[in-house]
């Protein structure tokens, strides 16, 4: 399995990402993770649309409970044309209850806890702290990747200006 030494920060201190590095252009690879209701979804049920994926360490921090919430605000203005998803390690209890709480219901939350496919795929799972790193991938209807930002510091936000013209470009 492909190890990527100081691929990223976490409180300044330098973390190994486990995966490869995805690139524009490349097909985007399927995953199994558990929805809210413990049910298995992939990439798959979303293909047709472009696809978001927001790859977060966990919603019960500010930085991933703001941009979660950011995107499930710009999801409301897209009609439907966009399928947002925020991927964790949360457990889907903890999620569907951040849901109820913060009233997010136009993004679709999944979590990697049980096989941590997705992390391992999309080159996002740390090593050192079991959790995803936060990350952001756009990918187009017929499952290329087309933007793809891996956040070099884990507590800092992604660029939402350039995810945000990513999407318009492509609906």
């Amino acid at each position: 399995m492909e190890e990527r030494a100081h691929a990223v920060r976490f409180k300044d201190q330098a973390m190994t990402l486990i995966g490869p590095e995805l690139l524009v252009g490349e097909k985007a690879p399927d995953f199994a993770a558990v929805a809210k209701d413990l049910s298995s979804a992939s990439l798959r049920d979303f293909l047709g649309k472009v696809v978001v994926i927001l790859s977060v360490p966990s919603l019960d921090t500010p930085v991933c409970d703001q941009e979660t919430r950011r995107f499930n605000e710009e999801a409301a203005r897209l009609n439907g044309a966009v399928a947002i998803v925020t991927i964790s390690m949360d457990l889907p209890f903890a999620q569907n209850r951040w849901c109820g709480a913060t009233g997010v219901d136009q993004v679709t939350l999944l979590s990697d806890y049980k096989d941590r496919e997705f992390g391992v795929n999309y080159g996002v799972y740390i090593k050192e702290l079991g959790l995803l790193s936060r990350a952001v991938f756009i990918i187009d209807p017929q499952g290329i990747v087309r933007y793809v930002e891996y956040v070099p510091e884990v507590g800092m936000h992604p660029d939402y200006d350039k995810a945000f013209a990513a999407i318009q470009a492509l609906i």
